[in-house]
């Protein structure tokens, strides 16, 4: 049998699996994404049917799912809504990374890692899956609440600060010396700054010169536009993820309603190709040794996302039932983390930084989405009173 037709075997067999998952998440009204998990899991190396010939499909296919998944993201707000949101975000990010960074290192010198490895597995827990944050959003419905602006200011802000850690970590795995990640980083921020920039002040004149009255060249348009850009951002040390982001905020007004109905097929195709190449990425079997720490430092983690939630949905002045959406959407961590662990690994990590890291992120990108639904569910009952320990 030649590879093509395996490939198109595989993939079209993945394919209708992730149908049935979707069929059966909305009969028990829950969001797809751990049976989309579990669906790699049983593709992926360990699994009960390894796909060995249409990986590299999947893996590509994943790749362009987050960047689907952030620009549709980016196309609900405006340049001058992120840039003001970013101001705001500043004492709540500081305060995110403190809280959500020390766990993951103090985890990773207690289970004997090492220093270095410790560091990286400090940014696994750092930072949120933006991926996951999304699929949620649209799943739910929550795009519009007053809380979304609040987490997206903390995706943000992660990401900016992910165009700092990055190179860093880069060069501490690759053995570079600290002037060529000074540089890797002041490469990076400047074109984050002159990106965002450029689209606070032309994106309107940019979306009405690049839209036209055909659909084709619209979706041809927008959709090259943020491979491109997110292909360009990946090659100067900034996540592809901000990169699309960036094109969908600087598309406003009618522009931005039509994209997002051409992408919306897309994106919920790709995105979840994306969550199963997670699955396909972790091998089961490596689970179960790490099983104890992974739910522990899972659990410290989502109560701290929680608290970080808690304390920038206070001073945006949403209240109790937005602050608890917003603490699920914050639990689930994703794309970074994994590249990040894989750092490590090339840094001198252990085969344990990187088990961690996966079970880690399985945990939390699986119960994130499930505790979403709850949340969601116990939001709509006029007789809640649940109040979290620190509420005022």
């Amino acid at each position: 049998m030649s590879h093509t037709v395996l490939v198109l075997l595989e993939v079209g067999g993945v394919l209708f699996l992730l149908a049935l998952m979707a069929r059966l998440a909305g009969r028990l009204s829950i969001s797809p994404i751990p049976l989309y998990l579990a669906a790699g899991l049983a593709f992926g190396e360990g699994g009960l049917l390894p796909l060995d010939v249409s990986e590299e499909f999947v893996e590509t296919g994943a790749d362009i799912g987050v960047i689907l998944l952030l620009l549709m993201l980016g196309l609900e707000y405006s340049g001058r809504e992120l840039t003001d949101n970013l101001r705001r975000a500043t004492p709540i990010g500081l305060a995110d990374m403190a809280l959500n960074f020390t766990p993951g290192f103090v985890a990773g010198l207690l289970l004997d890692l090492g220093a270095i490895p410790s560091l990286f597995l400090g940014g696994v827990t750092y930072i949120s899956s933006s991926g996951v944050v999304a699929k949620v959003l649209a799943d739910l419905g929550w795009t519009g609440n007053r809380e979304t602006p609040v987490v997206l200011s903390v995706l943000v802000f992660e990401d900016l600060a992910m165009a700092v850690i990055l190179p860093v970590l880069g060069a501490i795995a690759l053995g570079g010396t600290i002037v060529g990640a000074a540089v890797s980083v002041a490469v990076a921020l400047g074109a984050v700054a002159l990106t965002l920039f450029l689209s606070v002040r032309h994106g309107e004149r940019v979306s009405a010169a690049a839209f036209s009255d055909s659909d084709e060249v619209n979706l041809l348009t927008i959709l090259g536009v943020a491979l491109l850009v997110a292909g360009l951002a990946e090659a100067i040390h900034v996540s592809a993820a901000v990169g699309a982001f960036l094109v969908g905020i600087g598309i406003s007004g009618p522009a931005a309603h039509r994209a997002e109905t051409l992408l919306m097929p897309l994106r919920d195709l790709f995105a979840a190709v994306f969550f199963v190449f997670f699955g396909l990425s972790t091998d089961p079997s490596v689970l179960p040794a790490v099983a104890l720490p992974v739910v522990l430092l899972a659990v410290v983690t989502i109560l701290t996302k929680g608290v970080v939630a808690w304390y920038g949905g206070r001073r945006a002045g949403i209240g109790t039932r937005g602050r608890w959406r917003a603490a699920t959407l914050l639990a689930a961590r994703g794309e970074f983390s994994i590249i990040i662990a894989g750092l490590g690994v090339t840094a001198g990590g252990s085969s344990r930084l990187s088990a961690v890291a996966a079970g880690y992120v399985l945990v939390t990108a699986t119960v994130g989405p499930v505790l979403a639904r709850v949340v969601d569910r116990w939001s709509h009952a006029p007789s809640l009173r649940v109040r979290l320990p620190f509420a005022r």
